[in-house]
Order: C-alpha cells, then sequence, then structure tokens
C-alpha cells in the first residue's frame, strides 16, 4: 500500500506527459530545454536556482530531481543549503509583503 500521494518511481515517467497532448508536451519540453540550456547563467547556477524554486513549491519530485542534477554538478551540500535558505527566506519575506494588503483591508474597513 502507498503511504503518501509521492511516488518516487513517478519522477521517471515525466516525459510521458506528451501522451495525452503530443503537441503541448513537446512544445513544453522544446521551451524547458532551453530554459536550462546555458546562455547568461551557467547551467551550475540554474540547478541551484531550480533547486530553490523546487523547495518554495514543495515539489519532492523537483527537489529530488535537482538535489541529484546539482550534486552532479559538483553543488556542495552547503551550497544547496544556502540556496534553500535564499527560498525560503524569499516565500517568507512574500507572505510577510502581503500582510500590508490586509492592513490596507483592516484600515479602510475602520474608516
Amino acid at each position: 500500500m502507498q503511504k503518501s500521494y509521492y511516488d518516487p518511481a513517478d519522477l521517471k515517467k515525466f516525459g510521458k506527459i506528451s501522451e495525452w497532448n503530443e503537441t503541448l508536451g513537446e512544445k513544453f519540453f522544446d521551451y524547458y530545454g532551453k530554459v536550462f540550456e546555458e546562455g547568461a547563467l551557467t547551467a551550475r547556477e540554474k540547478a541551484l536556482i531550480a533547486l530553490a524554486v523546487s523547495h518554495t513549491e514543495q515539489c519532492p519530485y523537483c527537489i529530488d530531481a535537482y538535489t541529484k542534477d546539482s550534486l552532479q554538478r559538483g553543488i556542495t551540500k552547503e551550497e544547496m543549503m544556502e540556496a534553500v535558505h535564499v527560498g525560503a527566506a524569499i516565500k517568507s519575506g512574500a507572505t510577510l509583503v502581503h500582510g500590508v494588503q490586509m492592513m490596507n483591508k483592516v484600515n479602510k474597513l475602520e474608516m
């Protein structure tokens, strides 16, 4: 019996998302491939960004994939954890700054 929604074996099935809509699947994978090509950012830098975003989005499949990718690119455990902390700081800051909307609404309603 499966204990959670997440099944690590499903990560290997990612390419199959094209099966039910080949046109859109191909467009996605073309885009995805282009995004991760070397450009203004190195593949190493992009791997760290992907790892941090994987954590902020809380995607276990992405976390697995980009942890492995980061290790294969020679990224250290310390660098990976620092990237995760950067993502966490941005995510928490974004949550807190939205508190301004609440403050504005309360001020408006109290008038």
